[in-house]
């Protein structure tokens, strides 16, 4: 093997190196072996990827058993439901680009000859992915594995019914004390939130594209079987590095448009839209916001999950795991088969050893699907001209016509929605959250989840330039661009004014005449940054629109 890891430590020049290296208890006989980076983004703020810790010492245990040596490395994560409608969710989809930073970082210093990734809330995911396909070296993804359900009058719940029991508290729908039971059993361990949210829907994103091996997902954390799945990933990466396998040679345009019909099948985060995208920027792949919806449109929803389902991501286990998704998506031909996964085999091949459980109505066949077509689709119009999402999962209506309630940040909306302020056939519009304006695009749960709890979600259409949370259901439209920071046409939305909303036409209209839009734009003013330095103000002087997965670049003003 040519191992990129030599420059650092082979040679009487790298004597230094060594000598550090031996300082920590490497030896010789370590440092002439394939050097894995392990990156981890345990961290202690969050149940998601709490775990983790005691993950990695089985992936590096499996990566020893191997023939190589690990170098475990920390990068960063954010909760999102634990920054969740404040001025910290702001931080979400920024870590996303310094997750990718920092692990491209630490493997191009340190000349890694591969890198497994430990992730578990939502941007660690696609984080670890682009830096993987920008490195374009050999590299596994180890997802951390979903949160068990919690339990509260006799059901099962996650972290959506909480956000869904404030909405509903505020209107007086359930006492002090409910809201307080929901909240102390939603949460009963460690895991990333439990229904198909962004977590969930990324982890399958991960198998389905090949990146991550088939059947190590769908384990919860902290099921015992997660150490042997640990510690397969370490053997894997140790032959992905002997086969020179890398990540681009996975991630080909089939290999994202299965991911895809995995997203459609299973009803999944809208989030995966722009996470898709920016993987493929980094990839080199072509892909448009435009394709996601040929592709959902063909492939329907047949896995019985939340928000919009029955079930929880723990029973997507329980019914047989994510190769049984696939095997299904090859069975309707909404998959190509022939990709390579990063075990070096096909996505065909790792499909046909799903094992299904018997009498599980989890994954449903083919014959009995939940809904005709996937659980996103793209809508473009007046409002929208290039374009933004709709999650179609978990109700039938297709068409929303009423008067714009205009807001310009969540916490305004929010607090409308608490009060009784929105009223049936109410178009909500909060803007100047897109990646530029909010900045970082802040994720909408609580707001919608609100709205929900209120009992609005089947009158009340709500339509952002920012994002929504993988829980969120409900008629909801985000990720309209151009955003309002960037003069879009979201900017001149007034109280009262008229939208359409049609689903079935791909539509987002605001009803005004091209004249009278062309005279708000003229009169628009680009409000100032709402962060002049730091971070954010970096963040602001390189993201690209969400059309674009909100990527940051250099080229971008």
């Amino acid at each position: 093997m040519k191992l990129n890891s030599y420059t650092i430590t082979q040679g009487r020049d790298r004597a230094p190196a060594r000598a550090m290296l031996k300082g920590i208890g490497f030896t010789d006989e370590d440092l002439a072996k394939p050097i894995i980076g392990v990156a981890n983004t345990w961290i202690e703020t969050m149940p998601c990827n709490y775990n983790l810790r005691e993950l990695a010492v089985h992936v590096k245990a499996g990566i020893r058993a191997a023939g190589g040596t690990p170098m475990e490395f920390n990068t960063i994560a954010i909760s999102d439901g634990v920054t969740m409608g404040t001025e910290g969710m702001k931080t979400s989809l920024v870590s996303r680009e310094v997750i990718a930073d920092s692990i491209e970082l630490l493997v191009r210093g340190h000349m890694f000859d591969g890198v497994v990734a430990l992730v578990a809330c939502d941007k660690t995911i696609p984080g670890a992915a682009m830096a993987m396909l920008r490195l374009n070296i050999p590299g596994v993804i180890l997802y951390g594995g979903s949160i068990l359900p919690g339990r509260h009058a006799g059901r099962d719940i996650s972290i959506q019914d909480v956000f869904e029991a404030v909405g509903a508290h505020a209107r007086g729908r359930i006492s002090d004390a409910e809201l307080l039971d929901i909240e102390d059993h939603a949460c009963p361990g460690a895991g990333a939130c439990g229904g198909q949210f962004t977590a969930n829907t990324m982890a399958t994103v991960m198998e389905l594209i090949g990146l991550a091996p088939m059947g190590t997902a769908s384990v919860p954390q902290v099921d015992k079987r997660k150490e042997a799945v640990a510690a397969r990933c370490g053997r894997i990466i140790m032959d992905a590095v002997r086969s020179n396998l890398r990540a681009r040679d996975i991630c080909t345009r089939k290999a994202f448009d299965n991911a895809i019909a995995g997203v459609a099948a299973s009803g999944g985060s809208t989030n995966a839209v722009l996470h898709l995208l920016a993987m493929a920027r980094e990839a080199e792949v072509p892909l448009t916001i435009d394709d996601f919806d040929g592709i959902c449109a063909r492939t329907p929803v047949f896995v019985d999950i939340k928000p919009a389902g029955r079930y929880l991501a723990a029973d997507v286990d329980t019914a047989g795991g994510i190769p049984v998704i696939a095997k299904r998506l090859l069975e309707g031909k909404f998959a190509d088969g022939s990709a390579i996964t990063v075990t070096g085999r096909t996505f065909g091949e790792e499909a046909a050893d799903a094992r299904e459980t018997p009498g599980q109505d989890v994954i449903l066949p083919l014959d009995k699907v939940l809904k005709p077509r996937g659980g996103i689709a793209i809508l473009r119009g007046s409002l929208a001209p290039e374009g933004c999402v709709i999650k179609l999962a978990g109700h039938e209506k297709k068409l929303h016509r009423g008067p714009a309630r205009v807001f310009e940040r969540e916490e305004d909306a929010m607090q409308a929605v608490i009060e009784g302020k929105i009223n049936t056939g109410d178009v909500v519009v909060i803007r100047y959250e897109g990646p530029r304006g909010g900045p970082g695009m802040r994720e909408m749960l609580g707001v919608t989840g609100a709205i929900v709890g209120a009992g609005l979600s089947d009158s009340v259409a709500l339509v952002t330039d920012g994002r929504f949370s993988g829980a969120t259901h409900g008629f909801m439209i985000a990720h309209v661009a151009p955003e309002a920071f960037n003069g879009g046409p979201i900017a001149v939305v007034r109280e009262g004014d008229s939208i359409t909303v049609d689903a079935d036409r791909g539509v987002v209209d605001l009803e005004i005449t091209p004249q009278e839009l062309a005279a708000r734009l003229a009169a628009w003013k680009q409000p100032a940054l709402r962060y002049t330095t730091g971070v954010f103000a970096k963040y602001c002087a390189l993201v690209a629109s969400a059309s674009e997965g909100a990527i940051t670049r250099p080229s971008q003003n």
